[in-house]
């Protein structure tokens, strides 16, 4: 019996810590008849809207359950479009749900010359209907990219600091001439962050983070977070660990995946990938250069890697904590697990999307989805069943009621366990789906009565202490959690053997 005993407590363990396999993957198309769609995102508020950039320059918002999007916002008459042109990025302020504001990254049109196809990085609110946004544009950046009309990066993006991180390409044409990635007073070729939170109507419209690598006294334009960068279109933070990870578009040999980090130099244009190409500024030997956590070659008919998202959703459609990214050229959809140096990358499926990939995207409930540059958006499924997604907090909808806000610090240690420890097996998924079921109802009630609320939360409390303590430290909690069940099993034996003892007196 002993030995049963001690077979099933390993086999449980071993279905915490063990994940199951992925099935194969799957497009489910959402929504089609976009103009030349570049990018889908969420809002971060618990509003499950899904929210469409089109090259044109034009954000279409699509509503839970709809087929058919509106528009959001319309700036065609500033936005330069064509090529690698046109309206690139959006990103919703951290704190959305109240002062409304987003951000977006496209190339203007101008009647002056030097400042036609310029960067532009401006802010916009949402108008009394949030299906609408205003149109009053608040300027932070416009960075001149006359010469050529490719490499203009797209990506913008908040990070767990509170930050906006930008992408920017290295101006254009081919090798970098203008040598502009390597040169740390020139804004091409860098990712960038800056602190948006200041006034309205205050210039600058930003502020440089103090801990910039360059910010200051020292050389180097203040703005700069990272250098060395041929066109990261794309790239994002992992929701669990906050990394940065970019997907650099290489120029005739070698496409890569880089994790970014303060002030790294990642090598272009002395290295395409881990290539040395005999460009120069410097020498390919002694250098303090980044190497790519993946990168790959342009057979067979590849040539443009689109960064993509390590995987944090609720439906257990690729393991947790996978890279999922692809190439423009072939329309595959990889896999890098785990995603660092020396990681697997997997094809996970090879789509008809052939020069048409042109983008990855999450929803409110961290699943992924693909972006059709013909006009559609695709749900990446592995065919399985899945739970209803999305809400405040990821799913964590009780949490989020009791604490008030889903980036609470009780919610995201709920959120980093589900993540990492129920989200990773059959069994854990399955009590995950049973909570989507029954706890957004409970968490309206909660979230209403200031009564339920506070008891909700002194009732968390043991749960979310033990919870970090297994984010932190498995074994601990581990012997903690059989520590308590010792405990309650030995009590549970005192109180029969006193009510058999009371019984034989009793006789």
């Amino acid at each position: 019996m002993r030995r049963f005993r001690v077979a099933l407590l390993g086999g449980l363990i071993g279905l915490l810590l063990h994940a199951s396999p992925v099935a194969s993957i799957q497009l489910e198309q959402v929504v089609t008849d976009l103009s030349s769609p570049l990018y889908v995102t969420n809002a971060h508020n618990g509003s499950n809207r899904l929210f469409i950039v089109e090259r044109p320059g034009r954000i279409e918002v699509l509503q839970p359950g709809a087929t058919s999007p509106t528009v959001f916002l319309d700036i065609t008459s500033k936005v330069l479009s064509g090529g690698e042109r046109g309206l690139l990025g959006l990103a919703f302020h951290p704190n959305f749900p109240t002062n409304r504001r987003f951000f977006v990254h496209y190339t203007q049109q101008s009647a002056d010359p030097s400042l036609n196809g310029a960067i532009v990085i401006a802010s916009y609110q949402v108008s009394s209907n949030p299906n609408i946004a205003d149109t009053t544009e608040t300027v932070l950046l416009v960075i001149p990219h006359a010469d050529f009309t490719n490499h203009n990066g797209g990506m913008i993006e908040f990070g767990a600091d509170g930050f906006l991180y930008i992408a920017l390409g290295d101006g254009g044409s081919g090798n970098d001439p203008n040598n502009r990635a390597q040169n740390i007073d020139d804004l091409l070729g860098k990712i960038l962050r800056i602190n948006v939170d200041v006034p309205i109507g205050s210039v600058p419209q930003y502020l440089s983070p103090p801990d910039n690598p360059f910010f200051g006294a020292m050389p180097g334009r203040d703005e700069i977070y990272a250098f060395g960068f041929r066109n990261p279109f794309r790239f994002s933070f992992d929701s669990v660990t906050s990394l940065l990870f970019a997907g650099d578009v290489g120029e005739a040999a070698r496409e890569e995946i880089d994790l970014v980090s303060l002030g790294g130099n990642y090598g272009w244009r002395v290295f395409e990938g881990t290539l040395c190409t005999g460009l120069g500024p410097a020498s390919c030997t002694g250098g303090t250069f980044i190497d790519p956590i993946d990168e790959y070659d342009h057979a067979p008919g590849r040539c443009s890697v689109i960064g993509g998202y390590v995987y944090r959703g609720t439906r257990g459609t690729f393991p947790q904590g996978a890279y999922i990214y692809g190439d423009f050229c072939t329309g595959e959809i990889f896999q890098l697990f785990p995603p660092m140096s020396g990681g697997a990358r997997t094809v996970l499926l090879d789509t008809s999307l052939n020069q048409r990939l042109s983008s990855f995207g999450e929803d409110e409930a961290r699943e992924i989805y693909a972006v059709d540059l013909q006009g559609s958006v695709f749900r990446l499924s592995n065919g399985g069943a899945s739970p209803p997604g999305g809400g405040g907090g990821g799913g964590c909808f009780i949490a989020t009621a009791a604490f008030g806000s889903p980036l609470a610090v009780e919610v995201r240690v709920l959120r980093e366990f589900r993540d990492r420890f129920l989200l990773t097996h059959a069994p854990g998924r399955l009590f995950v789906a049973g909570y989507y079921r029954v706890s957004p109802r409970l968490a309206r009630i909660i979230a209403t009565h200031e009564p339920l609320r506070a008891a909700t939360r002194a009732a968390l409390w043991p749960v979310i202490w033990w919870v970090g303590l297994a984010v932190a430290s498995p074994d601990v909690a581990y012997f903690f959690l059989a520590l308590g069940a010792g405990g309650v099993a030995a009590a549970l034996l005192i109180s029969f053997s006193c009510r058999r003892g009371q019984r034989g007196r009793g006789a």
